[in-house]
């Protein structure tokens, strides 16, 4: 029988994703307490706020991240953040640098192709955000273009070193318009093919990154 696997991180208050950046500010906008006047005696009713950087927990990039002129968050067709076929892409404790030798053999086109690199296990730690996670380098990001990847995801704090204020996977990924999705969890659950993948954001105007709730339908038994 098909299975979901989740693959997002959970979006709390305070959380921080990027060191240095702003965690999310979740609030009642209309309490249960204050909303019993509103209705009839004992029907109350909870309205939230969030107040959210778009680079929050596990989040999809769009072209608009990288390039003004660039497609944004809405205009991703659903074709293109839902039911990919999947692959991933095992470098676990194999270094940094994840180089296109990672890539090469595998059949990437229209493929959903997920970086499982085990930093998921640093998450709202000192160390998932130290300068030391797994990247995907200029060689791999091209080879990634030009073997037609659908989308690109990874388990890590950013697709790019972040001391590389190039950010040559992004610069790519993006330009030839590929997704890329950051700070996926959970990917060793996943078997290295026979499932699709699913990363859809809500359809907002103006947006070049935005929370998702990313996850896999396996389509054949493990």
């Amino acid at each position: 029988m098909a299975r979901l696997i989740d693959l997002s991180h959970v979006i709390e208050h305070g959380m921080v994703t990027y060191r240095g950046l702003p965690g999310p500010a979740i609030s009642d906008w209309l309490s249960r307490e204050a909303s019993g006047s509103r209705y009839a005696p004992g029907t109350t009713f909870q309205i939230g706020k969030i107040d959210l950087l778009a680079n929050t927990g596990t989040y999809i990039d769009a072209p608009f991240h990288r390039y003004p002129a660039g497609r944004d968050i809405a205009g991703y067709a659903l074709e293109a953040v839902a039911d990919l076929d999947g692959l991933v892409v095992r470098v676990a404790g194999q270094g940094r640098l994840i180089d296109v030798d990672r890539f090469k053999g595998m059949d990437l086109k229209g493929k959903a192709v997920l970086v499982h690199t085990g930093w998921d296990e640093y998450w709202r730690t000192d160390k998932y955000s130290a300068g030391q996670h797994p990247f995907v380098t200029r060689k791999a990001a091209e080879y990634l273009v030009a073997t037609e990847a659908a989308l690109v995801g990874i388990d890590s704090l950013n697709i790019d070193d972040d001391k590389d204020g190039a950010r040559p996977a992004h610069t790519i990924l993006l330009g030839a318009g590929i997704a890329i999705v950051e700070h996926l969890t959970n990917l060793a659950a996943l078997p290295d093919s026979g499932f699709n993948f699913f990363a859809v954001p809500p359809r907002v105007k103006g947006m070049g990154s935005f929370p998702v709730r990313a996850f896999a339908l396996l389509t054949s038994r493990p």
